[in-house]
């Protein structure tokens, strides 16, 4: 079981070591059962003003502290790691230091780094997702209209050609103010 000393000692680690540091597999159940077992210490019937109840809260509160801030360094160092490794290739230097959920943060952080970068190729390439339009040709005049983000749109006359977002075209198209352009892709 850990105990008060075990968590400001892993701080300690964690604090003067540029390395993710090896916490055991089973860290966090040992941190929380601590945590519960010192609540109940704190809270327990009979004199709330005495010395050992008084020093309990304290240094459960400062555990807490310590276990937060534990928490915060490694989560600081596993953003840098991702952020590394997006840059220069996988690094797996401290990824065996990593708890499970730290792994799987890891990975997603990864995963949405790379999502990122082919998205950012993609614009760079022309093929810029998310604002999709379509060009249309106006079959009537149209006054001024607001968009979907409550943009104003128009107004557009007769037969005017007008690059849309796909939503306004659709209803655009379905009212019979206008029609579609063939494009070729």
């Amino acid at each position: 079981m850990i105990t008060y000393n075990d968590l400001y000692e892993a701080l300690r680690k964690e604090r003067y070591n540029e390395q993710l540091q090896l916490l055991s597999k089973n860290f966090i159940a040992e941190a929380a059962e601590y945590f519960r077992d010192k609540k109940k210490l704190a809270t327990k019937d009979g004199d709330l003003f005495s010395d050992t109840v008084i020093k309990t809260q304290k240094q459960l509160e400062n555990a807490v502290g310590i276990f937060k801030e534990l928490l915060l360094r490694r989560k600081k160092k596993i953003l840098n790691l991702s952020f590394v490794a997006a840059e220069t290739g996988i690094s797996k230097r401290d990824f065996e230091n990593m708890l499970n959920f730290e792994r799987e943060m890891f990975e997603k952080i990864m995963e949405s780094m790379e999502n990122a970068e082919k998205k950012l190729g993609d614009m760079l390439n022309g093929k810029e997702e998310g604002k999709k339009n379509k060009m249309v040709i106006t079959l009537q005049d149209i006054g001024e209209f607001m968009d979907m983000e409550g943009k104003p749109l128009g107004p557009f006359k007769k037969g005017q050609l007008v690059n849309l977002p796909i939503e306004i075209a659709i209803i655009l198209e379905a009212d019979k103010k206008a029609e579609a352009v063939d494009e070729e892709e």
